[in-house]
C-alpha cells in the first residue's frame, strides 16, 4: 500500500463471511444430487474448467480472451492499494460500500502501519483508494476499526442507480402534530447499537428445521415438525389513520418496555 511517498506491505484478509446454510438442489423424487455441466454448445462436449476462456459479445462479432490477455492488463498485475485522497468520512455514502478486508502489516518493523493508523485516526478522515482485485479495478475507503486498518471496497459513481419514484415528487403534507408523534416514537426506541443483539431468524429456523428433519426421517412433513401455523392476532394491518398509527406504536412500545423491566425486578 503507497502514502505518497510511503510504502506500507500488507496482507490482506476477508473482514466478512457468509453464514448462511448452504443447500444443494436434488431430485425431489429419489434425492440424486441434480449438477450443472460445462458443455459446449458447439461440439456438444464437456469442458474442463482449464479449457474455459471469457469471451465478448458485441451482437455480431464475438471476441475471445483468455486467462493470458487478462493477465497482460496493466491493472490485473498491479497489487499495489494507493492512496489518492483523504475525504471527510460523511461525504462518503454508505450505499456504495461494498466488501470489507483486514490490513495486516507485513514487513519486519509495522512503524509504516502504524503511522497510517494514527494519522486516519487524529485526522478523522477516510482514505480513499485504488487497488485491482480478481480482474477489476477498484475503488476503496480505507478506515480505522479496533485498532486494525480495513479496506472496504466501493462501487463507481455509475454502478449506482438514481431513486426515480413517484414518492420523491410528491407533494404530501406532513403537519406539525405528526411530526411530533413521528419524533416521540423514534425516541422509544432509540438506544446504542449492539450488533450482537440482532440475529438472522430465518438460518436459525433453518437450521432447526434441518435438525428436526434429521432426528424425526425424511418422511415427516413440516407441519409434524413444528406444529400448525399460529394464526395472527390483532386488527387488521392495514391503519388508513397516520396518527392513530403513530399512537398505537408508542403505546405498544411503552408496554413491551414496561413489561421488560417488571421482568428484570422479577428476576
Amino acid at each position: 500500500m503507497t502514502f505518497g511517498l510511503v510504502n506500507v506491505p500488507v496482507k490482506l484478509y476477508s473482514a466478512t463471511e457468509d453464514h448462511d446454510i448452504k443447500l444443494n438442489m436434488v431430485h425431489g423424487e429419489d434425492g440424486g444430487r441434480i449438477r450443472y455441466e460445462r458443455r459446449c454448445e458447439k461440439c456438444n462436449k464437456k469442458v474442463a474448467w482449464e479449457d474455459i476462456a471469457k469471451a465478448y459479445n458485441d451482437g455480431e462479432r464475438t471476441v475471445v480472451l483468455t486467462d493470458e490477455d487478462l493477465a497482460s492488463l496493466p491493472a490485473e498485475r498491479d497489487r499495489e492499494i494507493e492512496v489518492v485522497q483523504f475525504v471527510p468520512t460523511d461525504q462518503i455514502d454508505p450505499i456504495v460500500f461494498g466488501r470489507s478486508y483486514y490490513l495486516e502489516p507485513d514487513s519486519k518493523s509495522p512503524k509504516a502501519y502504524l503511522l497510517l493508523r494514527e494519522t486516519l485516526k487524529r485526522t478523522n478522515l477516510t482514505a480513499v483508494t485504488s487497488f485491482a482485485l480478481r480482474n477489476k479495478t477498484r475503488l476503496g475507503a480505507l478506515r480505522v476499526k479496533d485498532e486494525v486498518l480495513v479496506l472496504q471496497s466501493m462501487l463507481w459513481a455509475d454502478e449506482v442507480r438514481e431513486a426515480d419514484f413517484p414518492v420523491t415528487r410528491s407533494r404530501a403534507k406532513i403537519s406539525d402534530s405528526e411530526l411530533k408523534m413521528s419524533a416521540a416514537l423514534v425516541d422509544q426506541f432509540s438506544s446504542d447499537f449492539t450488533p450482537e443483539a440482532f440475529t438472522d431468524e430465518y438460518q436459525e429456523e433453518l437450521g432447526r428445521l434441518i435438525e428436526a428433519k434429521l432426528e424425526q426421517g425424511d418422511a415427516v412433513g413440516t407441519e409434524d415438525t413444528f406444529g400448525p401455523r399460529a394464526e395472527e392476532e390483532g386488527e387488521d394491518a392495514e391503519v388508513v389513520d397516520l396518527m392513530e398509527a403513530l399512537k398505537r406504536s408508542i403505546a405498544q412500545r411503552k408496554e413491551s418496555k414496561s413489561a421488560g423491566k417488571a421482568g428484570k425486578k422479577g428476576a
